[in-house]
């Protein structure tokens, strides 16, 4: 399987969103051949939704890693993302991951929907 690496990271996580998503990867059910996607898609409050969980490297998909997690997301979604900080907060009232887009126009209140 040939493995093409990304000069630039388009995306960060935080030492929150590093810490969960290992976690998540360390369950004993977890398939290890899956790459977190990062993306995005149309809908959501504000014509967007980020899109964040494990799936199948595609061969549309540029591939990078960060702090040891493989990532993968479409070539066409930096446009979207690039510059973006995903975040996990673990608190009783905002559980989840959050995500920052310098990108972003506007935003809704949910947080996970967005416009460019």
């Amino acid at each position: 399987m040939e493995t093409t690496m990304n000069a630039t990271i388009p995306v960060t996580l935080t030492e929150g969103a590093i810490t969960e998503i290992k976690r998540l990867m360390n369950e004993p059910a977890f398939d290890t051949t899956q790459f977190l996607r990062v993306g995005v898609k149309g809908g959501g409050c504000s014509g967007m939704t980020y899109v964040l969980g494990f799936d199948q490297k595609e061969k549309e998909d540029d591939q990078f890693e960060i702090e040891g997690i493989p990532c993968i997301m479409n070539k066409s979604h930096g446009l979207y993302l690039y510059g973006m900080e995903i975040d996990w907060q673990g608190g009783l009232n905002s559980r989840g991951f959050t995500f920052s887009n310098p990108n972003a126009s506007k935003t809704c209140g949910c947080g996970t929907s967005f416009a460019v």
